[in-house]
């Protein structure tokens, strides 16, 4: 793979001329790609992956599923909104979760929004995101897309000195995802209360107030982003926000109407060494339970379905998948890197989505029990807010179980 652009360069009659890189991409198979360098200086290892999105950069940078990443933006104007207090997913931003790198095909612009209070290039370097812009994104996008997610080292230095050996040697010994478990490095240290709701135009985001409702919502962080809170709080839910590593006492002790298992980074077979028994106890309970995500594939591990490592991931906000519970099909936000083997299912599990990209698993539900789970992300930040109505429809198994009158989905 070659990459006729880099920074800094001039066109002559016949070839481009190479000024000296202020970034490298080595892969693991020895690719060595050249670009300018923004954001954090110094060397990160990772898998990388490319994001078909062409908004909310910022919401993906801090998605903690994105841990243990570099992504590619595919869409070419990366940075010309700038960036902001209030657009982050992560919810401990002191712990930086989400990607450690990010590749642009163009330079970072200066901001052009009202609500941009720091430039890009700016809040990379504050959260120690190493960044690289100038190369052929396309072209890395279809190397992923032929080869599979490549293991990566993305390194930048100012003065252009690099010792690329090494960089290759450390590109290669990188072990990779599999077997990772990255929940405990990105969860919330302590039980707490959420009392954010959704952003509104021109009123940015609101506050719920605990007291206001009845039905109380105990969320298994394993990375939870913020919108996800937000849309559940937003439905009048008091939200109760655990560790990773919470046990079901824990979770039982706050007598939940319902129990939501959250999206998340990593290897969920790793993750799940520890979260499975738990929610295998949760559901021996008859709570209802919706999971997202990397709480959707534990959930299926606690059913007894296995999950595995994708070739190249989804990672976008423009994937088709069907609700065969409704017949129709939605466009979503998806980003995972491992999926249900939808083989695997036993028996009493019902498939409920699939992927129309490439059939794999999208959701599933118990058979007579009010658990479900999605694999791609209804909150959809960014994204499109067809599958919204998710969050509706786990309220409405806490209100069946009351003897409530549902809500309207849609």
């Amino acid at each position: 793979m070659t990459d006729p652009a880099a920074p800094e360069t001039t066109q002559t009659e016949t070839a481009w001329t190479i000024a000296k890189p202020t970034a490298l991409l080595v892969l693991a198979d020895g690719t060595v790609l050249e670009g300018k360098g923004f954001g954090a200086s110094g060397a990160v290892e990772a898998e990388v992956c490319f994001n078909t999105a062409i908004t909310g950069y910022q919401e993906i940078l801090t998605d903690p599923s994105y841990t243990g990443q570099i992504v590619t933006f595919t869409f070419p104007h990366i940075g010309n909104i700038g960036t902001n207090d209030e657009d982050l997913e992560d919810l401990n931003p002191a712990r930086r979760a989400g990607a450690v790198g990010a590749i642009f095909k163009a330079d970072i612009t200066e901001p052009s929004n009202y609500r941009a209070s720091e430039h890009l290039d700016a809040w990379l370097k504050a959260r120690g995101i190493v960044a690289l812009s100038g190369i052929d994104t396309r072209a890395l996008t279809a190397h992923i897309r032929e080869h599979g997610v490549p293991n990566a080292v993305l390194a930048h230095e100012p003065s252009g000195q690099f010792d690329i050996d090494a960089l290759k040697a450390r590109a290669k010994a990188w072990g990779g995802l599999v077997g990772l478990d990255l929940a405990k490095e990105v969860t919330s240290g302590q039980s707490s209360t959420w009392e954010e709701t959704p952003w509104e135009w021109d009123k940015g985001y609101g506050s719920y107030s605990v007291g206001d409702g009845d039905m109380h919502i105990v969320a298994l962080d394993y990375g939870v982003k913020r919108n996800i809170l937000r849309l559940l709080a937003g439905l009048g839910t008091k939200v109760t926000v655990l560790p990773a590593t919470a046990t079901a006492e824990d979770v039982l002790a706050l007598k939940p109407d319902g129990i939501f298992l959250s999206n998340g980074p990593g290897d969920p077979a790793a993750t799940g060494e520890y979260a499975v028994p738990t929610i295998k106890d949760l559901l021996d309970t008859g709570i209802p339970v919706f999971g997202i995500c990397l709480g959707h594939q534990m959930l299926a591990l606690a059913l007894g379905a296995k999950t595995v490592k994708m070739h190249q991931g989804h990672h976008g906000a423009n994937h088709p998948v069907k609700d065969h519970t409704t017949g129709k099909v939605e466009i979503v936000s998806m980003n995972h890197g491992f999926a249900v083997d939808s083989g695997s299912l036993p028996a009493g599990v019902t498939e409920t989505h699939i992927s129309l990209f490439d059939g794999s698993n999208c959701g599933l539900a118990v058979d007579g029990k009010p658990v479900f789970s999605v694999q791609h992300h209804p909150e959809a930040s960014p994204g499109p807010q067809d599958s919204h109505y998710l969050f509706k429809r786990f309220l409405n198994l806490i209100r069946e179980k009351r003897g409530e009158e549902a809500l309207a989905e849609r």
